[in-house]
């Protein structure tokens, strides 16, 4: 009998295997409960922003019990599959990844990013193998998506970062990943190379340098985060507004574009068919 979890890991998976997959990644409950509200065919969260919103720094500085008691709030009260952020998994030691790894299973996630940022491939490797046995050991699917910063950092000399970049997807996916983000790519014929060479569904992050979407869908992306950007922009929109009205008490400005309090109100209503495997 499918459970819950399965049913939405399912889509997931479907969700990659066609067309282009989008994600506006959101950072706690309401927000995602917005995001939902709007037709998503699943949820993601950027771990940015679930740090700046809980007051910590972006950078693996996180405490897990925080990012679990996020991820638990928001498939409390959503309905569709969610993946969940989780930088470099908060540790170098793979064992601690996986146990990472499993708390997010259990709190109702069906995928996770894991990055390598500018650390050695070999230690994404073990940590996206880390991911596998314990999504294992609980009998529950994950989406492991493997991030590179190959791009978005400069990890190696310009001309190099294509061939970089297919050589760490082939390990990546040889130790169990399911797909591959480069952030920071926007070159178009290196995005067409990467997807269809690459062995898994490619996913880049929103970038206003990226070719329009029909485009990047023919390319062979799979999927396109909004990455911080959303939490970027309402973080500076609450700056600016909260400033102003700090200037001088004026309503007005703070009502222009806001959502109404009875729509956001009955959006906080919990989804009826959320229980958890």
């Amino acid at each position: 009998m499918s459970t819950p979890h399965a049913t939405r890991a399912q889509t997931f998976r479907q969700l990659h295997a066609s067309g282009l997959l989008l994600l506006a990644n959101t950072w706690d409950a309401g927000t995602a409960r917005v995001v939902e509200s709007l037709g998503a065919p699943a949820l993601a969260t950027t771990s940015a922003g679930v740090a700046w919103a809980q007051g910590y720094p972006d950078g693996d500085a996180l405490p897990v019990k925080v990012l679990l008691d996020v991820i638990a709030s928001i498939t409390r009260v959503t309905k569709a599959p969610l993946t969940a952020d989780i930088e470099g998994g908060y540790s170098n030691d793979p064992e601690a990844v996986g146990e990472v790894v499993a708390g997010v299973l259990r709190a109702g996630a069906v995928g996770i990013n894991l990055e390598d940022g500018t650390g050695p491939v070999e230690l994404l490797v073990a940590k996206i193998q880390a991911a596998r046995s314990a999504s294992k050991r609980l009998g529950l699917d994950v989406f492991v998506n493997a991030r590179t910063d190959v791009y978005l950092q400069g990890l190696v000399p310009e001309p190099r970062r294509l061939e970089e970049t297919l050589a760490r997807a082939e390990r990546y996916r040889a130790a169990g990943a399911d797909g591959l983000f480069v952030p920071g790519l926007v070159a178009a014929n290196d995005i067409r190379t990467l997807a269809a060479s690459a062995g898994l569904p490619l996913n880049l992050m929103a970038d206003p340098r990226l070719a329009p979407l029909a485009e990047l869908q023919a390319l062979g992306v799979r999927r396109l985060s909004a990455g911080a950007t959303l939490a970027k922009a309402i973080f500076g929109r609450v700056s600016a507004l909260a400033s102003d009205f700090l200037k001088d008490g004026g309503a007005a400005p703070l009502v222009t574009g806001a959502m109404a309090y009875p729509t956001l109100n009955a959006l906080m209503r919990p989804a009826s068919d959320t229980t958890l495997a």
